[in-house]
């Protein structure tokens, strides 16, 4: 099934806004044995919508727009796919009690224009919306284009994921002749050209799959999708043992949730002090649900001071050592260990540019990472390339990375 994407809204044209529908729903549509054909981004011009609605006609079976569902000025999905298709917009008197009941259980009155939002296409299917005021709608076999089918779904990123899983996704299922599985492999410390290189025998043996290397700032994803699941396990035989310690996660999950998780099998607690990372460790371990079980908390040690203050560095590493050396990242991650008395203490320092460090040890680009346990603490330096916020992406990243290598090391894995 041919399938596009077209999301809508200037404000995707922009450095304001990013696109983030379309990357989440190419997953979703590979799970369905789907991926897109094409993905086009545009703004609300009505001349551009007409000509991409009548391109997107003349080449996918299934359409599907993102954005334009609102009530202001420059919604026009509705209105231009009526307009292209000829065929008139009726107000629908259940998406219309559903605004006002929208606005009613929120104490506040309903603007007039919002009921733009009741008018629908003639001969769409209405997907109700429970947490916004913007219906979805579903079009099968529009007029003049049997075959086709085009789902319109508001903008706002929760709206959007609501009704595909909720409806969309449900009713396309059930047309789907061949569901796909996945095998994916979560590869951290390693990248993407020598991952290719270390799997290519197992990948060329396993011909008959689906592969996609994707990779991102410390981390490489090896994906593989067939209707088998058998076939994909036996891929997954094969490679786990070349991955070894490597391997971070078979199937879904983060460096992060990994961590997590073996500090809760080993009733384990961690604590963090940041210097160069500025709280991004932090935040990647406190957007999994349940982080409170082994996360106790951390500190953001940026200045010298800071240091001494909440991860009670010595004052004589600090002045024979520097901020960014292997014996201060070693003295920050027992110090904030010992402080918040958690099992594990993880601490990160560096430079990440764009200037030289004052001290004049550490490039652009460098940083310490230490991990404190029970069996003792132990650093290592990286230096990274790229500018300021991938450095501190990386070194957030492969910091955890380091902390999980010890985790499984202790746990026998």
């Amino acid at each position: 099934m041919r399938t596009e994407i077209l999301a809508i809204g200037t404000e995707l044209l922009t450095t304001d806004r990013v696109d983030t529908n379309s990357v989440w729903l190419a997953q979703r549509l590979a799970d369905l044995g789907l991926a897109f054909h094409r993905k086009t981004c545009l703004g609300d011009d009505p001349e551009d919508l007409r000509r991409a609605f009548g391109e997107a006609l003349e080449r996918s079976e299934l359409i599907i727009t993102s954005g334009g569902l609102g009530p202001t000025f420059d919604d026009l999905t509705k209105e231009i796919w009526a307009e292209h298709l000829g065929v008139p917009l009726l107000e629908d008197g259940q998406v219309r009690k559903d605004i006002e009941g929208f606005f009613l259980g929120r104490g506040r009155p309903m603007p007039p224009r919002n009921l733009k939002q009741a008018l629908v296409p003639k001969g769409a299917r209405v997907l109700r919306n429970p947490v916004g005021t913007a219906p979805g709608l579903l079009w099968v076999d529009p007029p003049g284009h049997e075959g086709s089918t085009v789902v319109m779904l508001p903008g706002v990123p929760r709206e959007f994921k609501s009704l595909w899983e909720t409806q969309v996704e449900p009713w396309l299922k059930a047309r789907t002749h061949r569901p796909t599985h996945t095998l994916r492999l979560l590869v951290a410390g390693v990248g993407e050209s020598l991952l290719e290189q270390r799997t290519e025998a197992i990948r060329q043996q396993h011909g008959h799959l689906d592969w996609t290397i994707l990779a991102s700032l410390g981390q490489v994803e090896l994906v593989a999708r067939h209707p088998d699941p058998l076939l994909l396990e036996a891929a997954a035989q094969d490679l786990v043992p070349i991955l070894g310690a490597d391997l971070v996660v078979r199937g879904p999950g983060t460096v992060a949730s990994r961590v997590l998780d073996l500090l809760a099998a080993r009733n384990e607690t961690l604590a963090l002090a940041e210097s160069m990372t500025g709280g991004r460790i932090g935040a990647l371990l406190t957007e999994i649900p349940g982080a409170s079980r082994s996360f106790v908390g951390g500190a953001v040690v940026y200045s010298p001071e800071a240091k001494l203050r909440l991860a009670a560095l010595p004052p004589a590493v600090l002045a024979s050592h520097g901020t960014v050396s292997e014996a201060t990242a070693l003295a920050l991650a027992e110090g904030i260990r010992d402080r918040l008395g958690s099992t594990w203490g993880l601490a990160v320092v560096g430079n990440a540019g764009p200037g030289e460090d004052p001290g004049g040890s550490a490039p652009v680009g460098t940083a310490w990472m230490a991990v404190a346990g029970p069996e003792g603490a132990s650093a290592h330096p990286n230096v990274f390339p790229g500018h300021r916020a991938d450095v501190q992406s990386r070194t957030s990243l492969l910091a955890l990375d380091a902390l999980r290598r010890r985790l499984e090391a202790a746990s026998g894995c």
